[in-house]
C-alpha cells in the first residue's frame, strides 16, 4: 500500500528533523551562555572573541552571539502555517522579535568585523561582512512586504532570513562533518587552509542558492500542473 511505502520516508524525515532541532537548541544555549559571560566577565584566557579593555568590541560580538541565538530558536517558529492561520498576532509579534534580534545580530557582527577583523582576516571579512549585509537585507525586506501586505513575496523574504539564521549552526555543522570524514584535511587552528576559505561562503551562500530555485520553481510552475 502507498501509506506503508511512504511511512519510512516519512519517518526518516521526522528523525533528521528532531536531530537538527535538538542539535540547533543546543547549540543555541550554548551560544547565549557563552554571550553572556563575554559580557559579564573577562575571558580572554579562553578565546581571541574577547578583547581586553574594548567595550564596544565586546559589546558588539557577544550581543551578537546572544542574539543569533535567540532567533535561531525563534525562526522556526515563523514556519508554521498553522501558528499563522490561528494565532496571527503571536505570527506577528514573533517576526517583530526575530526582525529586531536579526538586525542587532547582523550590525553587531558587522561592527566587530571593522572594529577587530576577523581571525583570518581579507577573504573571510569578506565572507563574514556579506553575510551580516544579506541578514540585514532580509529581515528589513520580510517586515517591509508584510507591512505592504504582499504576502508570497514576504514569506520568500522570511524564508530566506531563516536560512541565514541557522548560519552559525550550518558552519558548524560543516566542520563536524568534514573532520569526521577527514581529520580536519585542509583545515587549520587559524582558519585558512583551503577548507576554511570555502566556508567562509559555503555556510550560506549554497543553501541561499537551493532555496531560490525552489523558490523559482514554486513560482514559475504552469498552471494546472501537480505538485510532486
Amino acid at each position: 500500500m502507498l501509506w506503508m511505502r511512504t511511512l519510512p520516508r516519512v519517518a526518516i524525515g521526522y528523525l533528521v528533523l528532531a536531530v537538527f532541532a535538538a542539535l540547533g537548541l543546543a547549540f543555541a544555549a550554548y551560544s547565549m551562555r557563552f554571550g553572556v559571560r563575554g559580557l559579564g566577565i573577562d575571558l580572554s584566557a579562553e578565546t581571541h572573541l574577547y578583547t581586553p579593555g574594548d567595550e564596544r568590541a565586546n559589546l558588539a560580538i557577544f550581543a551578537h552571539m546572544i542574539l543569533g541565538a535567540a532567533i535561531m530558536v525563534l525562526a522556526p517558529l515563523q514556519l508554521s502555517a498553522r501558528l499563522r492561520a490561528r494565532r496571527p498576532r503571536v505570527h506577528r509579534a514573533v517576526g517583530y522579535v526575530i526582525f529586531t534580534g536579526a538586525m542587532a545580530t547582523a550590525l553587531g557582527g558587522l561592527g566587530y568585523i571593522a572594529l577587530r577583523g576577523t581571525v583570518a582576516g581579507g577573504l573571510m571579512d569578506v565572507g563574514s561582512t556579506l553575510y551580516g549585509a544579506l541578514m540585514l537585507v532580509a529581515a528589513v525586506q520580510a517586515v517591509r512586504l508584510a507591512r505592504a501586505r504582499e504576502l508570497a513575496r514576504h514569506r520568500e523574504w522570511a524564508l530566506r532570513l531563516f536560512v541565514l539564521a541557522m548560519g552559525s549552526l550550518i558552519y558548524r555543522l560543516h566542520y563536524v562533518a568534514w573532520y569526521a570524514l577527514t581529520d580536519g584535511m585542509w583545515s587549520t587552528p587559524e582558519l585558512d587552509g583551503p577548507f576554511d576559505q570555502v566556508q567562509y561562503f559555503a555556510f550560506y551562500l549554497p543553501y541561499l542558492a537551493a532555496l531560490e530555485l525552489w523558490l523559482r520553481r514554486g513560482r514559475y510552475r504552469p498552471a494546472g500542473a501537480v505538485a510532486d
